[in-house]
């Protein structure tokens, strides 16, 4: 019985460090790029939900694995940069944040922001939430919601372009 005891920690203790093992291996990124044309706006515009097409059947299948088995998706990584016209930066926004939610759904969440906008740059990398994504991540399309501080104006289109790269454990069984 006592050699029962004492076995009992260190298998639990080697289940545990096996099960972390098997995400690590079952861990992958799904990275999403999207360009987009901002028509001019002004203070106080509120700009038009984004739909993006997620591709994640294919980085699922390049990964051996399908949505019905994804388990955990995070976002781990955002970052925006102004593409069109050259030389333009992101002065003019004060803060940024980044909803997303599935079409026809109302299931929209805070996928990243920014507290406060570097000057003088063009490109600029958001804090990501920490919310489980498996849902959108899973669909076919998911919407983009930007919620900005704008400041100034701008009578010209301009083209942004987001790179997401989203963490993706997939279960084996």
């Amino acid at each position: 019985m006592k050699k029962i005891l004492l076995l009992a920690p260190l298998v639990l203790f080697l289940a545990l460090v096996g099960c972390k093992k098997i995400d690590k291996l079952l861990t992958f990124n799904v990275d999403v790029a999207q360009s987009v044309t901002i028509p001019g706006f002004f203070v106080g515009a509120q700009l038009p939900p984004v739909s993006v097409t997620t591709g994640s059947a294919e980085s699922f299948r390049n990964n051996k694995t399908s949505r019905e088995k994804v388990k955990d998706v995070y976002l781990s990584r955002m970052v925006l940069t102004v593409t069109n016209p050259s030389g333009s930066t992101f002065d003019f926004l004060e803060k940024i944040d980044i909803f997303i939610n599935t079409p026809g759904a109302n299931n929209k969440i805070l996928l990243a922001n920014l507290q406060t906008v570097p000057r003088g740059t063009n490109v600029i990398t958001l804090v990501p939430t920490t919310a489980k994504l498996d849902e959108y991540l899973k669909a076919e399309k998911y919407e983009l919601t930007v919620d900005a501080r704008v400041i100034g104006f701008n009578a010209n289109d301009f083209t942004v372009r987001s790179d997401a790269t989203f963490k993706v454990t997939a279960d084996p069984l």
